[in-house]
């Protein structure tokens, strides 16, 4: 994500724009926790002690294109976004705000760029999840799911977006590490294929309908029903920390979310019986909630 901003910066002031570089990013969006990625975030929950965060940010509503016309000016240089954001509780771009923001980004030169950190590499069904909405980033950050749980990431761009960053503009202790590239091409050979990410999508919609079942279960404790592919949220309706912690006792790992979300985040080779096996954690979860005096 660094490498990211730093080429948006650098495609502008190559151009001779040496004032354009200012990013529009999103409340409760989460790109990382160095101080450059906590200030493009801006929220208190993520800056809080670590004052002065960086300029050069302006955080607007999520899914509101006019709020993002209105702070547009001569010195925006990139539009950053998580097509679904994840940190935020699972909530995906609406497709017609994304795709107004391609056309007002090609309309006044500036870069559109994706943080598929947390939903690419196959976790929507396709390979990459700008590829469910029709439109392309010219710089997108990838990682996590591309090394298959061993360290990796990447930052992707078109020709044109990347041509400030020549040798030397930029670099990392541990890039193009030979042992991770190893693993992250054993890791795209596996899921750049199309069945492998059909029995993806599959495999949501099974986890999709059960999930379904607990909630008409399970009025007091679920909500609704959140994501695209396998990254999934379940909107609680007591405090979602409640909900997580009684999946520790159970055995089942979920993830805290805003919004009052849980994440679920698994597997992409998740097999039936393992699925079967988390909706029964679960429901054993909300059970042993359900008995709780508040309740």
């Amino acid at each position: 994500m660094e490498c990211a901003v730093k080429m948006a910066r650098k495609y502008h002031h190559d151009n001779g724009e040496i004032n354009r570089n200012e990013i529009i990013t999103f409340l409760d969006s989460f790109h990382g926790r160095s101080l450059g990625m906590i200030s493009a975030a801006g929220s208190t929950k993520l800056t809080e002690g670590f004052q002065p965060v960086l300029p050069g940010f302006k955080q607007v509503p999520f899914n509101n294109y006019d709020s993002v016309v209105d702070n547009i000016n001569t010195n925006t240089a990139a539009i950053l976004i998580e097509p679904i954001q994840g940190e935020g509780g699972i909530v995906p771009s609406d497709i017609t705000f994304l795709k107004d923001i391609r056309k007002l980004c090609d309309d006044h030169g500036i870069l559109l760029i994706f943080d598929e950190i947390q939903c690419g590499v196959g976790r929507t069904g396709m390979l990459f999840a700008y590829q469910n909405y029709g439109i392309i980033p010219d710089i997108m950050a990838i990682a996590k799911g591309i090394g298959g749980g061993f360290p990796l990431g990447a930052c992707l761009a078109t020709e044109n977006a990347a041509k400030g960053m020549t040798a030397g503009t930029h670099g990392s202790t541990y890039g193009g590490n030979p042992l991770a590239c190893a693993v992250g091409n054993v890791v795209l050979e596996i899921i750049d294929d199309e069945k492998f990410l059909k029995e993806v999508s599959k495999k949501s919609l099974i986890i999709t309908q059960k999930l379904g079942y607990l909630l008409d279960e399970h009025p007091e404790i679920f909500e609704e029903v959140r994501g695209m592919g396998l990254m999934i949220g379940i909107k609680c309706k007591i405090p979602n920390i409640d909900v997580v912690n009684a999946g520790y006792n159970e055995g089942i790992l979920t993830v805290p979310g805003g919004q009052n979300v849980i994440r679920l985040l698994p597997p992409l080779n998740i097999t039936n019986s393992e699925i079967e096996t988390a909706i029964q954690m679960l429901d054993s979860c909300a059970n042993t909630l359900k008995k709780k005096p508040s309740l």
